[in-house]
Order: structure tokens, then sequence, then C-alpha cells
């Protein structure tokens, strides 16, 4: 699998995630995250939160798109989610964080003490919400684990289909990342990622129109 090597920059943007406090809602209570908190604006490859900080927060993507990435101990690091709008993230079995979040384009995020919420651990409809969405980024993780035991072709393909699926669009995504961050997401070289993207568009299946808009002119050329 690619792994890139962790930029010196990210001390820098870790320390601005650790200043940043989310806004305090004016909304009365409601029964999910989004009405508990105002989204908090971060600018494009800024960080959220960062390995190793505390897991006081949970996020919810508003509008934008935030990569999740781990580092090794070699000093490089794997891309491993990418969070869409109505995504939740920051959920972790341990008291500190194994993954880093970044912004892939300008975002907002809504952010919320686990504190606050679990003082609303007896509203069922923010338990159900809050499990829905779990359940759905479980179900994320185990089919990019499936899609990395295929072949190059298969996994550029599965991430399209992916990403059409997660937008709720047929014939036309958005891509809000980098081919860097594709090429790191699947496992593969961005050479590989530009390769076989410029095949299917030769063969029909897809057209580029720009780097981050993708045409799927034929689904079945696609499976």
């Amino acid at each position: 699998m690619l792994l890139r090597t962790v930029s010196e920059g990210n001390s820098k943007s870790r320390t601005r995630a650790r200043t940043r406090r989310p806004a305090a809602s004016s909304s009365s209570p409601a029964s999910t995250i989004d009405l508990m908190v105002v989204p908090t604006a971060y600018a494009r490859n800024e960080e959220i939160f960062g390995e190793g900080e505390p897991v006081d927060y949970l996020y919810k993507i508003e509008s934008g798109c935030i990569r999740a990435t781990r580092t090794h101990d070699n000093g490089h690091r794997q891309l491993v989610a990418f969070y869409l709008p109505g995504n939740l993230f920051g959920l972790d079995a341990h008291d500190l964080h194994t993954i880093s979040t970044e912004a892939t384009t300008p975002s907002k995020v809504r952010v919320i003490k686990r504190k606050a919420l679990m003082a609303r651990g007896g509203d069922m409809a923010t338990i159900k919400h809050l499990l829905d969405l779990t359940a759905a980024e479980l179900r994320r993780s185990q089919n990019h684990n499936l899609l990395l035991l295929k072949g190059a072709q298969e996994r550029v393909v599965g991430f399209l289909q992916e990403m059409a699926q997660r937008e709720h669009r047929q014939g036309e995504i958005e891509l809000p990342m980098t081919r860097r961050d594709i090429a790191d997401y699947l496992g593969l070289t961005i050479e590989t990622v530009s390769r076989t993207l410029k095949l299917l568009e030769t063969e029909g299946a897809i057209s580029l129109p720009s780097r981050w808009r993708v045409v799927l002119h034929d689904p079945a050329a696609l499976n």
C-alpha cells in the first residue's frame, strides 16, 4: 500500500486545531447534533484533530470533505477514510484518537463535546441518530477493506461507484480530493490512478471534464 510521509506542517496545524472551540448554538435543544451546535469552518488542509489527542468531541460534517489518516511507526501515513456531508466521525474506542483528520476542501463541521452529548443520554432520538451514523461508517470501513483486496482497476472503479452512491448521484460526481489522496486511499500510485481513469475515459465509461468532476456514461462498463 502506498504510504505518505507526514508533512512538517502537521504540528503547526494541530496547534491551531486545539485552539479552535465549537461555537455555542442559540437554537433550542433538539434530538440530533444538527441543532445542538452551529458549524465550525475549516480551511483546506487544516487539521480538525490529531492522533494522540483526547477524544473530547464528536464531529459531523456539514459541507466539504474530510480525510482521515493514520501514522505508522516509520513516519509514514495511511489514508483510511473520506468523510462527506452527513457523516459522523471522531468516535474512538480509546481515550486518545488513533487517526488524524484534515479538510481536503474548505469545510464546515459541527463539533460537540462528548459530555454534552452524554448528558442527553435519555433522548432516544439522538441515540438512534448516532447509532445509524455509526453503523453507516462501519459499513464503509468494511467495504474499503474489501476493496483493497482487488486489482488496481477494480479499486478505481469501486471508488467511483462508492462516491456516486455516497453523493446520491447517477451520472456525475464530484471528487473533493486530490489524485494523491485517492491513490493513498486505494493503496495505489498516482500514476496508476491517473492511467486507470484515462483508460476508463478512452473506453467511454466515463469522461473527465476537470480534475474534480467525473461523468459516468456507462455503469455497465464500469462493472
